[in-house]
């Protein structure tokens, strides 16, 4: 039996992508667990199978991508445990799961959004899909999230398309398309790139809010360290498919172990000390090829580092 606190669990997941000039190994062994109620950061530079894996979640790994091996295993508050990996594509349990049990902010809001139907016509199909409400209901639901996330004149703008709103506005739509049916596991990749500083402050209160209200546990897919700082309660830091480092947040932030965790976080410019050329992340880690063997190291303070052995410091060992 599992951890009652566990919500979700990743275990060895490799994902590859069959090109042309061969297998593109875009996770790598990944090992995850996301806690009932927390919010867990994965970050990392662009390329670190960041997205990969959690659309990995949701199985939308689509040809020539697959996944080759490991185990998703979702824990519900009332229902038995889901292999998330074992389902068949057409099944039943698949269909609840997404968009209901658990929920996507995609980072692309003009991918998102279909072009050609309201955005009132889009948020209202997933509540009636996974809500026992009629359609002046699920209306009435969509109106009041569109106005939770910021989306003046709501009535109104229920019955436009996607052309008609804003770059902003579109992420603000998807972002309360992924609220209205309140999941239990929200997947939030990068929500906030399309949104200025004040709208964003903005949804990471509602994500805060939503966490307290409902118990929502929450994965935040990102590479800015404020919001990591500010939401995450653990992180995870990834590295070339491969999760590097893991550990709470003021364990990653305060004490970076790992070499690419203390490189991540010196590339961030500081406003405090004199100007100074940043280091290069290729520069602090190396080039790794993906089948040397790394070594998994679990801390006095319990947190997880994997390491070429090459590179163990007199600290790790």
């Amino acid at each position: 039996m599992p951890n009652d606190d566990i919500h979700l669990r990743i275990e060895n997941l490799h994902v590859q992508f069959h090109m042309e000039e061969g297998i593109v190994h875009a996770v790598n062994g990944v090992n995850l667990v996301l806690n009932r109620g927390r919010t867990l950061a994965i970050v990392g530079e662009s390329g670190s199978g960041k997205s990969v894996t959690a659309f990995s979640i949701l199985r939308l790994i689509q040809k020539p991508g697959e996944i080759a091996d490991g185990k998703i295993t979702l824990y519900p508050r009332k229902r038995k445990p889901i292999d998330i990996t074992s389902l068949n594509e057409k099944s039943e349990t698949l269909y609840e799961l997404r968009g209901g049990l658990v929920s996507m902010i995609f980072q692309e809001p003009m991918t998102a959004l279909s072009p050609v139907h309201t955005i009132g016509n889009q948020i209202c199909e997933a509540i009636l899909l996974h809500q026992d409400v009629n359609k002046k209901e699920s209306e009435e639901i969509a109106i009041a999230m569109l106005k939770k996330v910021g989306i003046p004149n709501a009535e109104q703008r229920l019955r436009q398309y996607p052309h008609e709103f804003s770059g902003g506005m579109r992420q603000r739509v998807v972002i309360a398309m992924a609220l209205v049916c309140r999941p239990e596991v929200l997947i939030a990749d990068e929500p906030t790139t399309a949104l200025d500083v004040t709208i964003q402050a903005q949804f990471l209160d509602l994500l805060k809010n939503l966490k307290e209200e409902t118990k929502t546990s929450i994965i935040y897919i990102t590479h800015d360290m404020g919001v990591v700082a500010q939401t995450a309660d653990d992180v995870a830091v990834m590295y070339k498919g491969r999760v590097v480092e893991k550990g709470t947040v003021r364990q990653i932030l305060k004490d970076p172990i790992h070499p690419y965790t203390r490189g991540l976080l010196a590339a961030i410019p500081s406003m405090s000390e004199r100007q100074k050329r940043l280091p290069t992340l290729d520069s602090v880690i190396g080039d790794t090829d993906i089948d040397t063997p790394w070594e998994l190291l679990t801390l006095p303070d319990g947190r997880e580092i994997s390491i070429n052995p090459d590179e163990l410091t007199p600290q790790l060992k």
